[in-house]
């Protein structure tokens, strides 16, 4: 049975499959820089009011699994996951001081609703690590 959330005059569940890549698809994702990534973007998240179903971190790109409330638009949420991890990933783990001309994500990103395969989605960004070596 789906869990239907609900704002003042809506019942929803929208839920969606994002994948976000590094600038110049460069493999910058590791070690102790993954970790603190996904605590920025599952903060960010919480902040919204976006609840993160899933995610995993490659080196070179993200996958997410959220439930973004229908107040917000797919891309203005990415927009701010995006930009606001990534002034957080410059001042706090790469310690540059000046913001201006900087970007640590590529421009784009991919989006995928995820309907009713919702767990055959989750697996899929669960098991990113044994897909690739396959």
């Amino acid at each position: 049975m789906r869990e239907w959330k609900s704002l003042s005059h809506v019942r929803w569940d929208c839920k969606y499959h994002i994948l976000f890549v590094s600038k110049y698809r460069q493999e910058t994702i590791y070690g102790q820089l993954r970790k603190k990534i996904g605590s920025i973007i599952r903060d960010l998240c919480r902040q919204k009011g976006i609840v993160l179903l899933e995610g995993h971190a490659m080196p070179d790109h993200i996958h997410l699994c959220l439930s973004i409330p229908p107040k917000y638009s797919v891309s203005n949420t990415v927009g701010y996951i995006k930009v606001k991890s990534a002034i957080r990933i410059h001042r706090e783990l790469l310690g540059v001081k000046r913001m201006t001309g900087l970007s640590f994500w590529a421009t784009g990103y991919c989006v995928s609703t995820v309907g009713l395969d919702e767990e055959t989605i989750r697996t899929y960004i669960r098991d990113q690590r044994k897909s690739e070596t396959e």
